[in-house]
């Protein structure tokens, strides 16, 4: 490969990655308010590693989690800093990395037909749910004390897999229609 090749692929990446992680930080601005607010952040981290692949998706969800680790506001709430990923949800902000890693990979080894990537979004959601549960009530327990599994998950995850499921699906159109005409 000649080196004005790679240069070329290197910055387009580079310029592909950040973009996405612009994506995913405005919609984790993006506050649906329900019983228990919504944000998009999820919607956004699937449509980014459907679009982007195994690689630069994950690496725009890192990208995202090392500018809001920093104390950039990234966050929902508009909030950042190392604190919200130590605090009781940010294992889920950390489950985002294993979210785009499964998905990746079952979309790298099956391709982007709409029901592998609705497949590939529901295992990476279900692997984000048990990192950020596990997490949640480690956390929780040190902090606070004693939750039961059942309780962690009527507080962290069933309120958002209705939720959840619409982002999906939104996530899975998104990138049947969008890979469809790009060319990165």
């Amino acid at each position: 490969m000649d080196s004005n090749l790679r240069v070329n692929n290197t910055t387009k990446d580079s310029i592909l990655i950040a973009m996405a992680a612009v994506l995913i930080v405005i919609c984790s601005w993006i506050s649906i308010p329900l019983t228990v607010p919504v944000t998009l952040q999820t919607f956004a981290i699937f449509a980014v590693v459907g679009l982007l692949g195994l690689k630069r998706g994950t690496f725009a969800v890192m990208l995202y989690i090392l500018l809001g680790t920093i104390g950039l506001p990234v966050f929902s709430g508009f909030r950042g800093g190392v604190g919200i990923l130590l605090g009781n949800t940010g294992g889920y902000i950390v489950g985002f990395i294993f979210s785009a890693l499964v998905a990746g990979l079952i979309t790298k080894y099956f391709g982007r037909k709409k029901a592998v990537l609705v497949i590939s979004m529901i295992a990476g959601l279900l692997v984000c749910y048990i990192f950020g549960t596990a997490w949640f009530i480690n956390v929780y327990t040190n902090n606070t004390g004693e939750v039961g599994l059942i309780t962690a998950l009527s507080w962290c995850v069933f309120p958002f897999i209705i939720p959840d499921a619409v982002k999906i699906g939104l996530a899975v159109i998104v990138v049947d229609r969008v890979a469809k005409y790009a060319r990165y």
